[in-house]
């Protein structure tokens, strides 16, 4: 299933795409795409549903965040080798986790604003991951059944807050529009192997990322157990798992967002995501 949220921000009500492309409202079936239904017996519930009988949203409404009430927004940085190489940094022996604020959420094609102060806003497209129920201490080998699905995620940075204004990544990682998240939530059934997925990112028709999730350094099951040794993650969590290489922080010369720009980027079988750039 895809699912998602549709509607303006703070108001968005829950969908589903079906087989068409059309968008199927499911707010007379359940309150919200949020962590308290996205247990496998709610997602089961759901898929049995006809779509066919459900209401077909003819507005071309804004789509939201697929995931509403992320309780955590957890990345992980230097997951790929190539990108760690252009970031001039070695390959971790664990995950470099970090956070961003989940005030940083928003619809895959709301506009990304430049930060006021913003000499180097970045752009990272990354394979989003979502639980789907409570994750403690678990197994390489159980973490995907942990999973409710998969999603798009922009870890949209600023280079300069993040590597040279003190302290840990948030900095430049949570400013308001920094989490583009969607456009829908694919359930896991549709990702029989989330390290086999094609991953890009293009501004202004340019393609600056093109990879794929085999060349990750620690996969999604050993990311989603790791994190588990050291917090649960809770049903709606969202995990960005890492960006390859081809950042704006890599070019030669470096070249970062201005307004006007248009970004587009997108994952095998996840939809994709278009943003104009604004100043903030």
């Amino acid at each position: 299933m895809k699912l998602l949220r549709y509607g303006p921000k703070g108001a968005e009500k829950p969908g589903m795409l079906d087989d068409g492309g059309a968008v199927r409202d499911l707010s007379g079936v359940v309150g919200d795409i949020t962590g308290e239904m996205l247990n496998d017996a709610s997602l089961d519930r759901v898929r049995a549903l006809d779509v066919s009988t459900l209401p077909v949203v003819t507005s071309n409404p804004r789509i939201g965040a697929c995931v509403g009430q992320v309780g955590k927004f957890i990345c992980i940085g230097l997951n790929y080798a190539d990108h760690a190489a252009e970031s001039g940094m070695d390959l971790p022996a664990e995950p470099v986790i970090f956070f961003k604020a989940t005030s940083a959420i928003s619809g895959p094609n709301d506009s990304v604003e430049i930060p006021r102060s913003s000499t180097k806003t970045d752009w990272e497209v990354e394979l989003g991951v979502v639980i789907g129920k409570e994750a403690k201490y678990v197994s390489e080998a159980d973490a995907l059944d942990y999973l409710a699905g998969y999603c798009v995620v922009n870890d949209v940075s600023e280079r300069d807050f993040q590597l040279h204004r003190s302290g840990q990544w948030t900095k430049g990682k949570s400013a308001d529009s920094f989490g583009p998240i969607g456009p829908w939530l694919v359930t896991r059934d549709e990702v029989p192997d989330p390290q086999n997925l094609s991953i890009y990112l293009e501004v202004n028709g340019h393609r600056h990322q093109d990879g794929s999730t085999r060349t990750m350094h620690f996969g999604v099951a050993a990311v989603v157990s790791h994190l588990s040794q050291f917090m649960s993650l809770q049903p709606g969590d969202v995990i960005s798992t890492g960006t390859p290489p081809g950042v704006g922080m890599g070019q030669n010369p470096p070249v970062y967002m201005k307004p006007g720009d248009i970004l587009e980027l997108g994952i095998e079988g996840l939809g994709v995501q278009r943003q104009m750039v604004v100043a903030g």
